[in-house]
């Protein structure tokens, strides 16, 4: 073989280092304890009835007992997002003070899908106003429980971020995290599968776990849904 054999062979079937997907976990699990340390950086303010307002700052803001347990389950469940070890929050949301329009485009924007993203314009459509794509935009950039109501999820139609209450870097942070962390989560075990984040996902052994990308895929090897979490036939 002469040199330029070498280099053509090199060129197109190189090697990967040994430890390259240690590297890259490696660097996976760093960005995400960046951003599970970001969870003490919110303000979390609750009434009895849920989360009213996420908002950057510190401490929890809750007048009775069961207000401030809200707060704290909101932030316990904000680490586990933000550490991937969660794609859906169970936390009571009081969105009471909310005016009907932005109440419709929050319950829509509930809707999308852990990893996945829609239009502003989309999002005008689903509740009944097609034109309003700019007023849905504004309804969400209101948004007062960020993350929790996940409008980082809806992007202009041309395939850009658009405004964020959090900042640009801070939602390109949040769908990369989206992107990168299983849904679904089996176990060997008891042949049952789960939302990431639910307490049976949680509790169960690592050497039991399997990754799924679909309810369809996990039912196809015999594994059947969570009653607790109750993945959709969609995810």
């Amino acid at each position: 073989m002469d040199r330029i054999d070498v280099v053509l062979e090199e060129f197109f079937a190189p090697a990967a280092p040994r430890d390259l997907s240690s590297r890259i976990l490696g660097g996976l699990r760093a960005r995400r304890a960046e951003l599970e340390v970001l969870a003490d950086r919110f303000r979390i303010e609750a009434t009895e009835r849920g989360v009213v307002r996420l908002r950057p700052g510190r401490g929890n803001h809750g007048g009775s007992r069961r207000a401030r347990a809200h707060a704290e389950r909101a932030r316990q469940e904000l680490r586990e997002y933000l550490a991937g070890r969660r794609t859906f929050f169970t936390v009571a949301v009081d969105l009471a003070g909310v005016a009907d329009f932005q109440a419709r485009v929050l319950a829509e924007a509930l809707r999308i899908p852990f990893g996945e993203v829609s239009s502003y314009a989309a999002l005008a459509r689903r509740v009944g106003h097609p034109r309003a794509a700019r007023a849905v935009g504004n309804a969400l950039g209101a948004n007062p429980v960020p993350v929790i109501v996940p409008c980082h999820r809806i992007i202009r139609g041309d395939g850009t971020w658009g405004h964020y209450a959090f900042g640009g870097e801070m939602k390109t942070r949040l769908l990369r995290l989206e992107r990168s962390t299983p849904t679904l989560i089996g176990c060997t075990s008891t042949r049952i599968v789960c939302r990431r984040g639910c307490a049976h996902e949680q509790r169960v052994a690592e050497t039991n776990r399997v990754v799924f990308a679909s309810v369809g895929d996990a039912a196809g090897v015999g594994y059947r849904p969570c009653r607790v979490c109750r993945p959709s036939p969609a995810a």
